[in-house]
């Protein structure tokens, strides 16, 4: 589809693979590839799967973008919002297949999934926007309430810690880990299982769970909202 992502479709499930030879970073060129693969996930499959390369989910928004272009990371970190809640309104199940880490704008990717199923390996998984020098967007503080609950923000967002792929299941980030040999299978199974759902109940059901962190991440996007610490 891209230099940024593979696209197929394979027994009524539309696989996305994220891959730009390197870190997968949310540049504007990845994110809008991802966005169109989207769109067109949802008229063709039952569900999507969204997976990195080998050992790389997403390991952020673009740093060139980030360091070298100050006047438009704010249009980088709202498009990137926009592109979560598009995967939040999304009709149909997005199973994503971590293979690798995923942490800031990679571990909010994984907190807009439906289901969410890692390798296990030695890869970590966090929200490490403090640890940058970047203070968290108001959207990402709502998404990781909404997935990690309150009680584990001091810890997860403040304090920038990352996880591996077992503690990442424990806080919210993964909801099952496999190990490397039945990584397939398990994703394998796990469509199977969201292909067997009734199609508009599961919709119907993912818009009255999603919409209210909707309608409040895109209320609150505004210019302020990406500040670069000092």
């Amino acid at each position: 589809m891209s230099v940024y992502i593979q696209f197929e479709v394979e027994k009524e499930n539309a696989v996305i693979t994220l891959d730009d030879g390197k870190a997968n970073a949310w540049g504007f060129g990845m994110m809008a590839a991802l966005s169109e693969a989207i769109i067109e996930a949802e008229k063709s499959a039952k569900t999507i799967t969204l997976r990195g390369r080998a050992n790389m989910t997403c390991a952020g928004f673009d740093l060139k973008v980030m360091k070298n272009e100050p006047d438009r990371v704010v249009e980088l970190v709202d498009t990137g919002a926009r592109l979560l809640c598009q995967m939040l309104a999304c009709p149909k199940p997005i199973i994503i297949a971590s293979t690798g880490h995923a942490m800031a704008a990679g571990a909010l990717m994984m907190l807009a999934g439906d289901t969410r199923l890692g390798i296990d390996g030695d890869f970590k998984y966090g929200l490490n926007e403090t640890a940058i020098g970047m203070v968290m967007p108001d959207f990402g503080i709502d998404l990781a309430i909404d997935r990690l609950g309150q009680h584990n923000m001091p810890m997860a967002v403040l304090c920038a810690h990352l996880y591996s792929p077992q503690e990442a299941t424990q806080i919210g980030y993964l909801d099952a880990v496999a190990a490397p040999d039945a990584f397939e299978e398990a994703l394998s199974q796990t469509v199977l299982h969201l292909q067997s759902l009734d199609a508009k109940a599961y919709a119907g059901t993912k818009r009255k769970l999603r919409q209210p962190l909707i309608d409040r991440i895109l209320s609150g996007l505004r210019p302020d909202d990406l500040k670069i610490a000092g």
